[in-house]
């Protein structure tokens, strides 16, 4: 086993040259000082701090030399490596300093700017008319009823007293499921929720029923093929046509204020028998068809006419109690209805349809939550 190398001279590792180091030394500088942002001065750490840096390499072959030559080697290593590290610090303080200074100006927050808040969503004034509707019939003492939207046709035409040759039950005012003979329909009134309601339970009755009914109309000011319906329906024993005109009187003072009158006209309707058209006396000119009391010019809201039409109603078709089981020698029974859009224009003025359905939040918000 041979002794220690005690001649070797540490000039011979290239490594350990003082130009070697000094060159290792200067690219180090270089890269630090060029390095502009925290991810560059990683790289640049790595590539002359790191494992395999050529400082680090250089280090290492100091452990070969004899100990004469070891204090000399590692001094001129170690303070390259020093000068390497103070560089290191020096430019990490200041890419840190520019990195806080340039988000305090990128995320700034000035706290005097007025709050952009975005706009709220509101019940939709369709909804509001419906509820306090309902309210009104519940308020008295009635119940509330729903059903499908896509129905039985038996149940949507012929239960109702509305024939095979019965104008509506063609295509042009029908939303047939595809196949046309497939026997169910988009509804067209809510009254085959008064026929479920017969079906299924023993009189006395006493229901209204709002939801959403469909026809093949064009979308215009005063139709479109989406709407909203709320029909009502008594059936009990006694019921004759003064009862009818009493729960009309009743809704419509709640819904246009107290004292406000009402006429009815005779009408048809294939369910009903006695049927009647029932107007109430303007809002707005209160029935003196006039924008002002003796002018000429007609009131907007009533045509000129004093009073506006609320809907149909009417007595219950024979055939119709008949059709649910319900036998009409013991029992009678009243009903009418009336579309929810239409409440909405008469009570707020609203001058047509695409308002409604626009879906424009500002239409919604003027209203509240009240109607």
């Amino acid at each position: 086993m041979s002794g220690p190398n005690t001649n070797y001279d540490p000039v011979e590792v290239a490594a350990l040259e003082p130009a070697a180091v000094q060159a290792a030394v200067d690219a180090a500088l270089a890269a630090i000082a060029a390095a502009s942002s925290l991810d560059e001065l990683k790289a640049a750490r790595t590539a002359h701090q790191g494992e395999k840096s050529p400082l680090a390499l250089a280090n290492r072959e100091i452990g070969a030399l004899p100990p004469s030559a070891k204090a000399e080697a590692g001094k001129r290593v170690g303070q390259a490596r020093g000068r390497v590290g103070q560089a290191l610090a020096a430019r990490q303080a200041e890419l840190e300093a520019e990195r806080d200074e340039r988000i305090l100006v990128e995320e700034r927050v000035d706290v005097t700017v007025p709050a952009l808040r975005r706009r709220l969503g509101a019940r939709h004034p369709i909804e509001l008319v419906a509820q306090r509707l309902v309210d009104s019939f519940v308020g008295m003492g009635w119940e509330v009823a729903e059903g499908p939207e896509l129905e039985a046709e038996w149940l949507n035409f012929d239960a109702l007293n509305l024939g095979p040759d019965h104008p509506a039950r063609q295509m042009q005012d029908t939303f047939f499921l595809d196949p046309v003979d497939s026997g169910l329909v988009l509804r067209t009134h809510t009254s085959p929720v008064q026929i479920r309601t017969m079906l299924e339970k023993e009189p006395p009755i006493y229901i209204v029923a709002p939801g959403k009914v469909f026809r093949t109309d064009d979308l215009d000011a005063t139709h479109t093929p989406v709407f909203h319906q709320i029909e009502c329906l008594a059936v009990d024993k006694g019921l004759t046509m003064a009862h009818l005109r009493g729960a009309i009187d009743a809704f419509v003072q709640i819904m246009f204020g107290e004292g406000t009158r009402t006429r009815v006209r005779a009408s048809y309707f294939p369910f009903t028998e006695p049927s009647m058209e029932t107007d109430f006396v303007c809002f707005a000119c209160h029935g003196s068809g006039s924008t002002t009391p003796g002018s000429a010019a007609q009131c907007r809201t009533c045509g000129g006419s004093g009073w506006i039409e609320l809907g149909g109603s009417g007595m219950v078709n024979r055939k119709v109690l008949a059709a649910c089981g319900i036998d009409p020698d013991v029992y009678s029974g009243f009903a009418f209805g009336l579309g929810i859009e239409r409440a909405l224009m008469l009570r707020h003025g609203v001058q047509g349809m695409h308002e409604m359905v626009e879906g424009d939040v500002r239409f919604s918000q003027q209203f509240g939550m009240e109607v």
